[in-house]
């Protein structure tokens, strides 16, 4: 996780609901007693914009906004999907459940999925049978071929141009 300014610590502690301490420590924020989910999700709703929250394992995580890189990526990988598969979306920052039992919350930078995939959901969508499928990593540059229900070959070679 990234360290989170001092002047975004104290945005994101006056923001806070009452009942929720925030200290901060070695450039993070932590909470003081332990955080509930919903606590968490009242905390995410009123955190400031320069501000992105994450729960893992119990712990309050900042995670670091995005950039211009992180801009060009996003749209390469809409404009991938519409070339390969226009059935498909990518929709940006969902909001996920990371852990059993839906106590984690994370915000991804984006999900692909069907078309209308998640209209009727909340906020917070689930992984099927309740944990992620696959997880996988590729050099910068090489061809990935996504599984089903994706069925399309990305060439990344262009995502080098964004490495930081």
């Amino acid at each position: 996780m990234t360290a989170l300014p001092i002047e975004d610590f104290e945005d994101l502690a006056d923001a806070a609901p009452d009942h929720v301490r925030l200290e901060y420590i070695d450039g993070r924020a932590r909470t003081k007693d332990p955080l509930s989910v919903e606590d968490f999700e009242e905390l995410e709703r009123r955190a400031p914009e320069t501000v992105r929250l994450e729960y893992i394992n119990g712990k309050l995580e900042v995670k670091a906004m995005p950039d211009g890189n992180h801009r060009e990526i996003f749209v390469w990988l809409q404009e991938q999907c519409m070339q390969h598969r226009p059935d498909l979306r990518v929709y940006g920052e969902s909001g996920v459940r990371t852990e059993a039992y839906q106590k984690g919350r994370a915000r991804t930078d984006g999900a692909v999925a069907l078309k209308g995939h998640f209209k009727g959901h909340g906020e917070w969508s689930q992984p099927r049978d309740g944990r992620y499928q696959q997880k996988a990593a590729h050099s910068w540059g090489s061809p990935v071929e996504l599984p089903e229900p994706l069925r399309f070959t990305l060439d990344t070679e262009e995502l080098k141009d964004y490495a930081d």
